[in-house]
């Protein structure tokens, strides 16, 4: 009985904790705008490559994430936001034409050699995102554009 009572008390003390930590949102990565500076305006990217690009690559790295229904869920709200900033430290594609060209150039060698090595998109988001799996046709498409940007 004892038992019983322990784990019990441990159960709803979870759950306390679970729910209080429903009020302690995350901030949204979300903007209606496209800047002049988004990747795709810098570069007049034709249509095919910025389907793959919003499909596969700017969820975590612009200004303009697409949530799952799940990111209302504390802690995981937090972990996929904090995965979100980390990615657009790397790379910002909203944000690619207000950097120096050499760091462009830098940030287009990163990006073909990642795709290359099927770095990118992550496994794990393409585990819950299969639209963002990079079918050959669409790689080969996406790294020949990129490789002709590269000086």
């Amino acid at each position: 009985m004892k038992r019983r009572k322990v784990i019990g008390l441990v159960l709803l003390v979870g759950i306390v904790v679970m729910v209080s930590l429903q009020f302690f949102p995350v901030k949204y990565n979300h903007s209606t705008i496209v800047p002049s500076t988004d990747f795709v305006k810098t570069y007049n990217v034709p249509s095919n490559i910025a389907q793959i690009l919003q499909t596969s690559c700017y969820n975590c790295h612009s200004n303009n994430t697409i949530y799952p229904w799940y990111n209302k869920v504390q802690p995981v709200g937090w972990f996929l936001e904090n995965h979100i900033n980390d990615a657009k430290k790397a790379l910002n594609f909203s944000e690619f034409g207000s950097y120096p060209s050499k760091e462009q150039q830098g940030k287009l060698s990163a990006m073909i050699n990642m795709v290359e090595k099927g770095k990118m998109p992550l496994p794990a988001y393409t585990f819950m995102h299969h639209d963002a799996r990079l079918t050959k046709e669409k790689k080969s498409a996406f790294l020949d554009y990129l490789k002709t940007l590269e000086k």
